[in-house]
């Protein structure tokens, strides 16, 4: 009970971390000289010091900033240079974004199984890749997939590797950090990420030449691929060679994002002692389990996906989900959320989908819930206690 006698309320886990002040003060001087656009500076613009602020945070030699991490996908297939039809192995469990980018990349999605833990079965993996010209690893709610077996199977067969990291800023496997694994890393700026600008994205990597095809698509016309450092001479070998689809980010959102960047390393300690604090209470439920990190993966979590374990009808699922709405707490079951943009079977835009049955066992029964970073300890135990509690009215 809260002190004065009354049930405590449910905390608020949709609103985000206010934006700070240093950005408010740089949007303020950008509404007042109108200079919204990246290309009008000459130099020093918004945008291109996020891009060297990125590049610089993540320890690669190149990053460009786009208007989401669906345009930096889509920009990152294109600029590998893949053939009309290639196919593109994906996650089955991801969001409709993946496929997606995937299709206006002109490729084909190869969908993947995935495990109870949420990551790429590696025999699935291993048995589809020979007829993939690349690999789009989604690491989805920041659960990192065995990335060196992935690599070494990639690495075998020539098959490039993009990283969707749209969930994964902060986290870290085997020391190095998710997105610069593979050839190319990209990263979300929406708002129910890490960092927020609303929208905005941007990817990252060493390979010149996939920078340079990335930067002139993303809409760097006439001269102004200039403005971005190096690259001078295969910025001109492609211009007016590659078409552009205009993805760039306006300075106001890099406004948004740049002093949010030093705060990053205090989020994911927060989130990931949050995440943590969470699943230890879940996991004294025999009808529960949340997912163990792997070894060499070092979280950054901002929510928490846990399996209903056992025994669980539909109708118990979905009971389970509306006594803890009543408690006022949002769980998604993934596979049982009508429309669910992770299922993979609402992704009819691919037309024939392929029988997948351990992904849709496990998104049947996988649960998520959000936990923002800046959760006190007695709202993680609202949290907790109220999934528990929602249990119990179904289990016992």
């Amino acid at each position: 009970m809260a002190p004065d006698g009354h049930a405590p309320l449910a905390p608020n886990v949709y609103d985000a971390d206010p934006i700070p002040d240093a950005a408010r003060a740089e949007i303020d001087r950008l509404l007042t000289s109108g200079d919204l656009f990246r290309y009008t500076a000459p130099e020093g613009a918004p945008v291109a010091l996020l891009e060297a602020e990125f590049a610089a945070l993540m320890g690669s030699r190149y990053a460009l900033a786009v208007s989401s991490c669906s345009a930096a996908l889509f920009l990152s297939l294109k600029a590998l240079d893949l053939p009309r039809g290639a196919k593109v192995l994906i996650p089955a469990f991801t969001f409709a974004a993946v496929p997606s980018a995937v299709v206006h990349a002109d490729c084909t999605p190869v969908l993947v199984e995935v495990g109870a833990n949420y990551r790429v079965d590696l025999l699935d993996f291993a048995a589809k890749l020979p007829q993939a010209d690349a690999v789009l690893i989604s690491h989805m709610r920041g659960h990192t997939s065995d990335m060196d077996a992935i690599m070494a199977l990639c690495d075998e067969s020539g098959v490039p590797v993009v990283e969707d990291a749209a969930h994964s800023l902060g986290t870290v496997w085997g020391g190095r950090k998710i997105g610069t694994i593979g050839k190319v890393g990209c990263f979300s700026f929406q708002s129910y990420k890490l960092v927020n600008a609303g929208e905005g994205g941007i990817m990252v990597t060493d390979d010149p030449e996939i920078a340079a095809r990335a930067i002139i698509m993303s809409g760097a016309y006439e001269q102004n691929w200039k403005k971005h450092p190096g690259l001078q001479n295969s910025f001109g070998h492609w211009q007016n060679k590659l078409p552009l689809y205009n993805l760039r980010m306006q300075n106001l959102s890099a406004a948004v994002i740049r002093p949010q960047l030093p705060e990053i390393a205090d989020r994911v300690a927060k989130g990931r002692a949050n995440h943590d604090w969470v699943a230890d209470r879940l996991n004294q439920s025999p009808h529960l389990a949340v997912p163990p990190a792997l070894p060499q993966e070092e979280r950054a979590p901002d929510s928490i996906q846990f399996n209903l374990k056992g025994d669980w009808s539909d109708d118990e699922a979905l009971g389970f989900q509306s006594s803890a709405k009543k408690l006022g707490i949002t769980v998604q079951v993934f596979g049982l959320s009508e429309g669910n943009a992770r299922a993979y079977w609402n992704w009819q835009f691919l037309g024939d989908l392929p029988d997948l049955p351990q992904t849709r066992a496990m998104l049947m029964r996988a649960c998520d819930v959000r936990l923002p970073a800046r959760l006190t300890e007695s709202e993680l135990g609202y949290i907790a206690d109220a999934i528990l509690t929602a249990v119990r009215d179904v289990k016992d």
